[in-house]
């Protein structure tokens, strides 16, 4: 059978709780207990077997309990006061933080990068903390009201769910998500067109879908590959978080990196700001740096510091193994054709990138951020200061204490 399209199929909403489905649809109720409790009162046994997830939640409901507490006062009573914060969080106002200090700078956007996003466990396309503080990041940009994007993938079979055997062994488990069950839209162009992006990888182009996650007031933008255009093995490129070999995982990171920022343009944006967390989008850089050389005219380093002007890098991880890192003849098969766009050659390119680890030299997606990033954090102080440690041979002539690598703490 041949797919030509997916719909969304819900119970007719009676009309005192018809918002109910905009409602489902921006993750502001996954942080309001209130909303979420209003979920609840409608079936709340459905409730926990859809993992709190509204958009699967609505889609099983029966009618006529629809139309029951739709005739509930009570009920109704409650709706009407959510609805009511949910249009008051989302007005635009001149008193939210970002109002009252810099509402000269609302057109300057802030794309945030990360290859994963914990905004909540209906949405299974995070698995620790990189993405626990990518989702609480863009909820607190949502709360301030910031011109803010986040770019990512959306992983069609997401994280693994880990099972136990009988012999104690671990045993992963992957499911295809449902896009029509899940609170994801379509991303549209400013003429209202879906966005679909391509990058060249080796002997082929590959395309990707954007789709977008309403996050409060900001939205996030994924990328997800399993689409028609696609051979099938790129169809799986990003099927999974952190799965596949070494050439899935540059593959991955080029999409993030190069089709991110080719989606952010397809978009409509212009970013003022661009912030990697972690060194998985690093190639962002690169395809800005391609950008200014093409569009402006500028030389390689030219192009470099202006785009570290404007760049910032989180770093997470405290011992190099855990760094992302590729063989540079891998990198050589992705990118022979891509450094003649920067006006550098081979060993130039490969150097800007490289680091010295004890299995040999490699190409090193954190050295790639921090030279193109004018900030770089740690995520706490003593990960600042080992970081600082770490990283000290990128600036051999400065000490160790004067590295320019900060720390802003993981929550609190």
């Amino acid at each position: 059978m041949k797919i030509i399209g997916r719909i969304s199929v819900f119970p007719k909403l009676p009309a005192a709780i018809a918002r109910l489905q905009e409602l489902a649809y921006n993750l502001w109720w996954s942080w309001e207990p209130d909303a979420q409790a209003l979920f609840a009162a409608i079936d709340g046994d459905l409730w926990q077997t859809t993992n709190h997830n509204p958009v699967k939640f609505l889609r099983h409901v029966p009618q006529q309990r629809l139309d029951a507490m739709a005739a509930d006062a009570t009920f109704v009573a409650a709706y009407d006061r959510v609805m009511a914060a949910f249009d008051a969080y989302m007005t635009p106002t001149a008193q939210t933080w970002f109002g009252k200090h810099h509402a000269d700078k609302r057109d300057q956007v802030i794309a945030y990068f990360s290859a994963e996003f914990g905004l909540h466990e209906a949405l299974p396309i995070y698995s620790g903390g990189l993405g626990v503080l990518s989702g609480d990041h863009c909820k607190e940009a949502s709360d301030l009201d910031l011109p803010f994007i986040g770019v990512g993938f959306l992983y069609p079979q997401g994280y693994f769910t880990q099972r136990i055997d009988p012999d104690g062994r671990q045993q992963a488990e992957y499911e295809k998500i449902n896009f029509a069950e899940m609170p994801v839209t379509a991303a549209k162009d400013p003429q209202g067109n879906e966005v679909l992006i391509n990058v060249d990888l080796p002997g082929r182009t590959v395309y990707a879908k954007v789709w977008k996650i309403q996050v409060g007031r900001i939205p996030i933008y994924l990328m997800d590959t399993d689409v028609p255009r696609n051979a099938p093995q790129d169809r799986e490129l990003s099927a999974r978080l952190y799965g596949g070999d070494r050439e899935m995982r540059i593959s991955q990171e080029v999409v993030l990196g190069i089709g991110g920022v080719r989606a952010v343009r397809a978009l409509g944006y212009q970013p003022a700001t661009w912030h990697m967390n972690e060194g998985h989008s690093a190639f962002l850089g690169l395809e800005r740096i391609r950008e200014l050389i093409q569009n402006s005219g500028l030389t390689f380093d030219e192009a470099v510091e202006a785009v570290r002007a404007n760049t910032l890098f989180t770093t997470h991880t405290p011992v190099p193994a855990g760094n992302d890192a590729f063989a540079f003849e891998l990198v050589e098969k992705f990118f022979w054709q891509y450094w003649g766009q920067l006006g550098i050659d081979r060993d130039r390119f490969i150097h800007f990138a490289a680091q010295d680890l004890p299995w040999g030299p490699q190409y090193s997606m954190t050295v790639l951020a921090l030279r193109l990033s004018a900030y770089a954090n740690g995520v706490s102080k003593l990960h600042g200061e080992v970081s600082r440690e770490m990283w000290q041979f990128l600036w051999p002539d400065t000490p160790v204490a004067q590295v320019p690598i900060g720390h802003i703490t993981n929550g609190v």
